[in-house]
């Protein structure tokens, strides 16, 4: 998955893509270049599988993330859009914190205020490219419209309206067909968007609301830089029990509506990332098409039996190794061995 990075100058966005990603930013990166890195995306559960099989090889999930050029209020060049468009969820990072050696492009730091300018950014964004598709198609119609033609600007009129309200386009519900009808438009305000506020370690903890994720950047760059007999110690003093870097990645599952299934043995264990609600043939197509293609079932463990008897032998003694077939669902956890024929 491909996540974006956005927010406005000074909030901490360079600090978070090297935590996530381990890239340094280039000090020769020009104001309109968004950078791109790979992250891994650490899993105690593959951490478990790995202690217990002793594999040749152990596999994390990786996202891939970019930053985004500054987001700056009121400017009609909107540099940041263009790779925000191409990716699959929005990472708003929007300052919390109060530094009198940062200073803030609107001279105070509020970030309800700023949440609130960014959301602003991303309608009028969104009705800028549906306005120009309509003018378009407004030409374009005057020899005629295909079929596809006249869906598009059914639905992008229903856009409009929405946008003229004020509301983002994930608001507006649409049919399988009508959503790849406009696809290839790349609209920001129907990707999902997770806010992270960036905090200074007297707010580490606190509560910003239900839709909030909060990290402190600062924070967690120390605890990146620590040796691990120190990390432990130095996190319960802030009362930190989890890394926020582990948080972040799960709220970016959870907001792109994704999860983690297995596979383990003496090879290799391994991580794989698909969409809750998909089938076990499409797990397995994750791993190869052949298996999709040519699906016959799928042996299934889950991770805290498996932990709780120590090996997979002991899973099958008792009783609790599932044989599932393709209209089985696979769990978040899920430890599978496919069965195939092509």
């Amino acid at each position: 998955m491909k996540i974006a990075i956005l927010g406005l100058s000074q909030t901490g966005k360079k600090t978070l893509f090297t935590l996530l990603t381990g890239r340094p930013v280039p000090p020769t990166r020009k104001p309109d270049e968004a950078v791109e890195g790979i992250a891994q995306i650490h899993d105690s559960r593959v951490d478990a599988l790995s202690n217990l099989y002793q594999p040749k090889k152990t596999t994390y999930a990786e996202n891939q993330f970019v930053l985004c050029p500054d987001i700056a209020e009121g400017s009609t060049s909107r540099q940041w859009m263009d790779p925000a468009r191409r990716c699959d969820l929005l990472c708003l990072l929007i300052r919390a914190f109060d530094s009198p050696e940062v200073f803030h492009p609107a001279g105070s730091v509020d970030p309800e205020r700023d949440r609130a300018m960014i959301d602003a950014e991303l309608l009028l964004a969104d009705m800028q490219l549906v306005e120009t598709r309509l003018q378009r198609i407004a030409r374009e119609k005057k020899g005629g419209q295909t079929s596809a033609q006249v869906l598009e600007e059914k639905i992008l009129n229903r856009f409009n309206a929405a946008l003229e309200e004020e509301k983002p386009l994930s608001t507006v519900q649409l049919e399988p067909h009508e959503e790849q009808a406009i696809k290839s438009l790349d609209l920001v305000t129907r990707t999902p968007i997770l806010y992270a506020y960036n905090v200074s370690e007297d707010d580490i903890g606190k509560d910003f609301g239900p839709d909030v994720f909060s990290l402190s950047c600062a924070i967690e760059s120390e605890i990146a830089a620590m040796e691990s007999e120190d990390r432990a110690e130095f996190m319960e003093a802030l009362g930190i029990t989890q890394p926020s870097l582990e948080r972040i990645n799960a709220a970016l599952y959870d907001a792109l509506g994704l999860m983690s299934f297995y596979t383990s043995g003496e090879d290799e264990c391994r991580a794989w990332t698909i969409r809750k609600g998909s089938s076990a043939p499409v797990a397995g197509g994750k791993i190869h098409s052949d298996i999709e293609r040519g699906f016959i079932r799928v042996e299934v463990m889950k991770f805290d039996d498996l932990m709780a008897s120590g090996s997979e032998q002991a899973v099958k003694q008792s009783g609790k190794m599932q044989l599932n077939g393709k209209d089985y669902i696979i769990e978040d956890g899920d430890i599978c061995h496919f069965l195939f024929n092509v």
